[in-house]
Parts: structure tokens; sequence; C-alpha cells
């Protein structure tokens, strides 16, 4: 049993797992905290090091392509601080930490664990149900559907739609980029309907447009994981969908012609009646509707 214990967490390695608990401190970001303890199966892991810095050091590990459902979803765009993969060591403490790796490195190679990538997830990601407030509204996922409660300051075509209730089963991919401070993010729903037709994150009612805290926006990658975790593995993508960049569930690849088009009449015709309502002035009806008329 090697353990390492921090401020910024606990790494504990029994042969078989290791454990990865978020420290308590508030140092610690609050994402690794809300997501809390992980569970990493050895053979999902690809490698671990031991970074020393002259006042601290750093424990990474790198886990196998399509091992995590969080690292899918997230796509690496984690900022480094919420990274759970990712301890920080005090110096006094650097030859804990060489152990721990080396521990992790012989079990490894006496398992003969690959590197290449998983055909299917070996982390469950956050349980369920998960709901997240953020700047555009709360989105929660049960499982079963996705949800999302818009906030008054969401853009007026999203408020006037009402709640947006999504069932996994249309889902074919979630798209996230964090709220970074300086640039805003947004957390997207693609459904077989939308998989073709990409408003502004902050017109869209499949997406969450993140503006608000950096901090708490981050925490709706929980959902996208959540969501993510339920979905086909990525391994189960054919070679035109990597070429092209579809997500792994769109049906047949490419939906009938016609099905195309039905789509973008009824988007169509529900802009046209929230122009008629007065619910989107002129220049927000034309701008949306040109936004739609590209998507397709």
């Amino acid at each position: 049993m090697a353990e390492i214990i921090q401020r910024d967490g606990t790494w504990a390695f029994d042969g078989a797992t290791v454990r990865i608990t978020p420290g308590l401190h508030r140092s610690v970001p609050l994402f690794r905290q809300t997501y809390g303890e992980i569970a990493v199966p050895l053979e999902a892991v690809s490698g671990v090091v031991y970074e020393p810095e002259r006042k601290r050091g750093r424990l990474r590990m790198r886990l196998r392509e399509g091992a995590d459902p969080l690292l899918h979803a997230t796509g690496g765009r984690l900022p480094d601080p919420a990274d759970p993969y990712r301890l920080l060591v005090d110096i006094d403490r650097s030859g804990v930490a060489e152990y721990m790796a080396e521990e992790i490195r012989r079990a490894l190679l006496l398992d003969q664990v690959p590197k290449e990538p998983t055909k299917t997830y070996l982390l469950a990601g956050p349980p369920v149900p998960v709901s997240v407030r953020s700047s555009d509204g709360t989105v929660s996922f049960d499982g079963l559907q996705v949800r999302i409660d818009w906030s008054d300051t969401s853009d007026r075509v999203k408020r006037a739609t009402g709640p947006r209730i999504i069932a996994i089963d249309d889902v074919v991919g979630v798209e996230w980029l964090p709220n970074s401070g300086y640039e805003d993010g947004f957390l997207r729903f693609v459904t077989r309907e939308t998989a073709f037709s990409k408003l502004p994150p902050e017109k869209d009612p499949y997406a969450l447009d993140l503006w608000g805290s950096a901090r708490r926006d981050l925490l709706t990658a929980l959902v996208a994981t959540a969501v993510t975790a339920r979905l086909p593995h990525p391994s189960t993508r054919t070679g035109n969908d990597l070429a092209e960049g579809r997500p792994a569930r769109l049906p047949a690849a490419v939906p009938p012609q016609a099905d195309h088009h039905d789509v973008l009449l009824r988007r169509l015709r529900e802009l046209g009646e929230l122009h008629r309502d007065g619910v989107l002035t002129d220049e927000e009806f034309a701008m949306t509707k040109a936004a739609v008329l590209r998507g397709f």
C-alpha cells in the first residue's frame, strides 16, 4: 500500500486501484472538491510521473485514451489546477511522491497494462442525479433526461421557449468549452435535430452560454461528463464520422435529406411564431434565421 497525503489531496494505491481524494483546503478548486473521490483502476493508467520543482513538485497521472468520460467530455480543456489527476506535493514529501510514482509504474509493468486506447470507459464518471447552476441557467441530469431551466439573464429567445428537456436517447454528443474569465464558454447538447444547425450559444436553446463566474461555470463539466458516460464510447465512431467530426450517435451517419428539410421548416416555423408574438425583434429574427439557414 502506497499513500501520500497533502493539503492538495490524497493518493492511495493498493496495487489494483489508485484512489484520488481531493483536499478540503480552500486552495483546492471547487470543481475537484465537487467531483469528489475518483477510483482509477490500474488498467486505465497509461503512466505517472513526478515533476520536482524548487518549492514544490507535482504528481501527474496520464490515463489511456478513451478510459475516462471526464477527459473525453472536457477535451483536455480543464484548467491545470482543476485537473484531478494532478497532485501538488510539498518539497519535503518528494521522496514519498517518487515512491508512489515508482510503485504505479512497477505495477503497470507487472500487469502488462497496454497503452493503446480503450474500447470502453473504465471510469464511471460522476453519479446522477447531478445539477449545476450556471450563469445562463440551471442544468440537471437524472440519467434519463437533461433539463435546462433558463435564468432571468438568459437571452429572450431561450426564455421564450421555456425549460428545455432532452431525452438521453436523443443526445448524440456533448460539446463543452470552459469560461476562462477572459472568453465565454458553453455547454451544448447535440441532438439528431440540431446536429447540423449550430446557433450561437447565447441563442441556442440546447446550449448554456457560460459568461459569469468561471469558478462556478466550470461545474457544468460535471453534467457534461455524466451525459458523456452514458453515450456510446468514441471507439464506436466510424472512419467517416471521425473524418467529418460527427458524433458517435448520428443515425446512419447522415440523415435523409427529407429529414433535413423537415427540421429546417420546423425551426423556421418556431422562429416565425416567436417573431409574430413580439418575443423576437426584426433584427433578432433576421439574425437567428440566417444562423439556422447557414447551419443547413
